[in-house]
């Protein structure tokens, strides 16, 4: 559920939007000053702030600036009087969302609200990883972002699909002296083999076939800041040969032009193969790698560290809750305690779009088992095990799975993929005590 401040002193008005709101849905909180407000976020989340301009100890900007100022971000819409609306346009210059004028017209609140809703949560998802997670390995992860961030260090990022490569990337750079010029990234998997110079040094119009327009390379977009290149592993040895070059001379060379362009950008490169075993079976370059290596940050697979499944389950049902105009409370037991079982082979990104698509399903107020993907519940390869076959395993199986269930006999059914009915039979011949 979508939760709403309200900050505005007229009393009718306030109980009247709230009363509106809340029949759509909203869980909506009114206070009537600046004071009040401040000290509601101090303590509480809010995913939408609706103030009116003028208040009784200040001005509804003053909340907007605190918010920024303690890097809140939230939707903020400014309610004033049309002859108040320069100064509203004022508002948006100190970083409001949006302005509406009084008396407010319903139909048109609510389609700045949903719009600003779904920018919001189209931007996170954007940044599919961009929460943190609790657990002592992503706080040691976090711990090495925030050491190398200052420095000009060039860092390889390594982990499996999935696992927020990206999400590490951004935060140096934002972490660093070069946060306010560009972070430019590059998915080195997706560049055409052919265009792959092009996209990372530009070229100038007439350079080849299909080059109608001066076209800026991305170290060049980049320049002071920082240019990230996922999955740098994919690049062909004649690439990885010219980025070497432009990395060492600190220039780069448009196709087509035999000018040189100096460049200045942080370097930050990820991938999820074991590139050593790349430098062996010749597909990489050593003298690249070193270059691309100062600073080394792995990041764990979500299987790794457990205690942060939950985190990032809440997080998603909120996005999903957003776009999709649901209102999911949570998990029921038994999922809550499969998503401690499963073995998340794709990681957050699969956790996303598992619970996105649980939460488009849900027709009580919690997710179920029935509302997950079909991948996630039958059986496969990296399950508790493959089906119940050979009686000299089956003890030993059996037993694995109902540890990992938690000693839930339903959950542990599903991770041998069998019926309950089998395991309880099972267990009574094989006279386990579990």
């Amino acid at each position: 559920m979508t939760e709403v401040l309200i900050i505005e002193d007229d009393v009718f008005f306030a109980s009247m939007l709230s009363s509106w709101l809340a029949k759509r849905g909203m869980s909506v909180t009114t206070v009537s000053s600046v004071g009040e407000a401040r000290n509601k976020l101090r303590t509480e989340t809010y995913q939408f702030i609706l103030s009116d301009l003028y208040l009784p100890d200040g001005e509804g900007t003053e909340v907007l600036a605190w918010l920024r100022r303690t890097d809140k971000r939230v939707p903020f819409i400014i309610m004033t009087n049309f002859a108040q609306i320069p100064t509203a346009v004022q508002a948006i210059k100190l970083g409001a969302s949006d302005y509406i004028a009084k008396p407010v017209n319903q139909e048109s609140l609510w389609a700045k609200m949903t719009e600003l809703l779904h920018t919001e949560c189209k931007s996170r998802q954007d940044k599919t990883e961009m929460i943190e997670g609790t657990s002592a390995s992503s706080k040691q992860m976090y711990d090495l972002a925030n050491l190398v961030a200052p420095t000009n260090m060039a860092v390889l990022i390594t982990g499996t699909s999935g696992t927020g490569k990206e999400f590490v990337a951004r935060r140096i750079h934002e972490l660093s002296e070069r946060a306010k010029a560009p972070f430019i990234a590059v998915d080195c998997g997706a560049i055409p083999r052919e265009l792959a110079a092009s996209e990372f040094f530009g070229h100038v119009k007439g350079s080849f076939t299909g080059a109608i327009d001066n076209k800026t390379g991305a170290f060049e977009a980049a320049r002071g800041g920082t240019i990230f290149l996922d999955e740098i592993g994919n690049l062909t040895y004649t690439i990885q040969v010219q980025l070497l070059r432009a990395i060492q001379e600190h220039a780069v060379k448009p196709i087509g032009t035999n000018k040189l362009i100096k460049t200045d950008v942080r370097l930050i490169s990820a991938t999820n193969e074991n590139l050593r075993t790349a430098i062996t079976a010749g597909r990489f370059r050593e003298d690249l790698y070193h270059r691309i290596n100062e600073f080394n940050i792995r990041i764990p697979d979500l299987k790794e560290r457990p205690e942060d499944i939950p985190v990032f389950a809440r997080h998603f049902l909120q996005q999903s809750n957003i776009e999709l105009k649901k209102d999911v409370k949570g998990f029921d037991k038994e999922t809550s305690a499969y998503f401690f079982t499963y073995p998340w082979p794709g990681n957050l990104r699969q956790m996303r779009n598992a619970v996105r698509y649980a939460t488009l399903l849900a027709t009580a107020d919690h997710i179920c088992m029935k509302d997950l993907p079909n991948d996630m519940i039958l059986p496969a390869g990296n399950s508790a095990s493959t089906q119940l076959k050979s009686e000299v395993h089956e003890r030993e199986l059996i037993i694995n799975a109902v540890k990992r269930a938690n000693n839930n006999k339903t959950l542990a059914a599903r991770l041998l993929g069998v019926d309950r009915k089998t395991l309880y039979n099972k267990i009574k011949a094989y006279n386990l005590d579990i």
